[in-house]
């Protein structure tokens, strides 16, 4: 019990000095503009290898927003943080950053790729205009969960915003994006 409060202790001081460190410079803050759109068109193409269907899905919609790392890790206390880009019609209109974090048992690390794809203009358009857009507060994300050998059918999918999650070695089930905060960033 005493090993626990001293764990929990260590790693709230560890978040509060990080959070005083205060915003890193716009050189330092993260890749750059081209090193992101080569890794989400890579993304993208193995996001379209892997899952049947998802070409046609991103092709009638209105934006996809491809993070192609998400990095998350814990002890303890965890977190997870990748950049990705905004796409609509083939080019990129904005980059963004994915965070959250949690509490509990959790111990590792591991890297994951995110896809969200926006069905509607007006789904677009409302995750546009909030800064810090909120996974379920802000609006909500419908993960879709693909069988093996299954694929998407985009006359199915009546929710605004999809979302996808995938390793090294598909798609990932049982997970979820709530509570994971959305910004802009400037590359």
């Amino acid at each position: 019990m005493r090993i626990i409060r001293q764990i929990r202790a260590l790693s709230l001081a560890l978040i509060g000095a990080l959070t005083m460190l205060g915003p890193v410079p716009e050189a330092k803050a993260g890749a750059a503009a081209a090193e992101i759109d080569l890794a989400v068109q890579d993304t993208l193409e193995e996001f379209f290898y892997r899952v049947p269907g998802s070409r046609k899905l991103v092709a009638k919609s209105a934006a996809v927003l491809v993070f192609p790392t998400v990095y998350k890790a814990g002890f303890g206390i965890g977190g997870e943080y990748g950049e990705g880009a905004l796409i609509t019609r083939g080019r990129t209109i904005d980059y963004y950053n994915l965070i959250s974090a949690s509490i509990g048992f959790q111990l590792g690390a591991q890297a994951r790729s995110i896809v969200i794809v926006f069905m509607t203009p007006e789904a677009l358009e409302s995750f546009r205009r909030v800064d810090g857009w909120k996974v379920g507060v802000d609006g909500s994300i419908a993960l879709i969960n693909v069988g093996i050998g299954g694929s998407i059918d985009t006359t199915r999918i009546t929710n605004p915003i999809v979302g996808f999650i995938f390793d090294n070695k598909g798609l990932m089930y049982n997970l979820t994006l709530e509570g994971s905060k959305i910004s802009r960033i400037y590359r």
